[in-house]
C-alpha cells in the first residue's frame, strides 16, 4: 500500500510538472486572416428558384466578434428570406489539426452547416456537404473580398462536386 502511494504520488508529481511546464497555446497568423470578417455586417443578395426554397431577395445583419482566446469569430445574425425569418449563430476558425478553416451554423429553421474553408487569394471558399430530400450534394460557398469593408458572396450546390448551380449571391458591407 505504501509503494502504491509512492508511485502515485510520483505520477501526481510527474503529470503537475507537465502541465505547469505547458505553454497557453495562442491564436496562429491564420487565425488573424478571418479578423477581416470582425464586426457588424449587412448582407442583401437575391436567392434563385430551387429546392431549397422559392427564391427572392434576402437581408441578413450580422455581427461578430472574437470569442476569448482570439481562436473562433462567433457572429450571431439575424435575417430576412422570401422562405421566412430568422436567427443564426456561427463560428468561424482554424484547425490547427487539419490545416484548414472551419465554420459551423445552427439557425432557427433547424439547420446546421459545417463547412471547411480554404483561401485563393482574397477569396475564401468553404465547401460542405448537403442533404437534400434524402440526397448528398456538394456546397460552396465563396466570400470574395472587394475591400476591407465588402465582399461579395455566391452559394453554389453541385451534385457530383463538377457542374454547379448558383443558389444564392450577394454584397456584405461592413457597418461597424
Amino acid at each position: 500500500m505504501k509503494r502504491a502511494a509512492i508511485i502515485l504520488g510520483f505520477c501526481l508529481t510527474f503529470v503537475l510538472t507537465a502541465f505547469a511546464q505547458m505553454e497557453i497555446p495562442k491564436p496562429g497568423p491564420e487565425h488573424k486572416k478571418l479578423d477581416i470578417f470582425a464586426g457588424t455586417w449587412t448582407l442583401t443578395g437575391d436567392m434563385k428558384p430551387s429546392p431549397m426554397g422559392p427564391g427572392g431577395k434576402m437581408v441578413e445583419n450580422e455581427t461578430c466578434a472574437w470569442m476569448e482566446g482570439n481562436f473562433f469569430l462567433e457572429c450571431h445574425a439575424k435575417y430576412e428570406t422570401a422562405m421566412g425569418n430568422g436567427t443564426g449563430v456561427s463560428y468561424l476558425g482554424y484547425s490547427t489539426d487539419d490545416k484548414a478553416y472551419t465554420y459551423r451554423e445552427f439557425n432557427s429553421m433547424g439547420e446546421f452547416d459545417d463547412a471547411r474553408g480554404t483561401w485563393d487569394g482574397d477569396s475564401i471558399v468553404w465547401t460542405s456537404e448537403e442533404r437534400m430530400g434524402g440526397k448528398t450534394m456538394k456546397g460552396r460557398f465563396t466570400m470574395a473580398s472587394l475591400s476591407p469593408t465588402s465582399y461579395a458572396f455566391k452559394f453554389e450546390m453541385s451534385p457530383d462536386g463538377n457542374a454547379w448551380n448558383t443558389l444564392m449571391e450577394g454584397k456584405a458591407t461592413k457597418t461597424k
